[in-house]
């Protein structure tokens, strides 16, 4: 890469003000969906089984 830090930053700074024109506007879809299983007792047990599943399974020995 001949390319200094400057002009890359610069470059990506110029592909990301297209990308907010071909995209503008977009819906926070983290915040529309954050909340949607609280006090669901059903989340709460897949929850529950999954960290019993975790805690059942041996650490990866690396």
């Amino acid at each position: 890469m001949s390319d200094s830090v400057e002009q890359r930053l610069a470059q990506l700074e110029r592909e990301v003000a297209i990308l907010k024109t071909q995209f503008p506007n977009q819906p926070n879809w983290i915040a529309e969906i954050t909340g949607i299983c609280k006090d669901d007792p059903d989340f709460d047990e897949i929850v529950r089984l999954g960290k019993e599943l975790r805690d059942a399974e041996p650490p990866d020995q690396d």
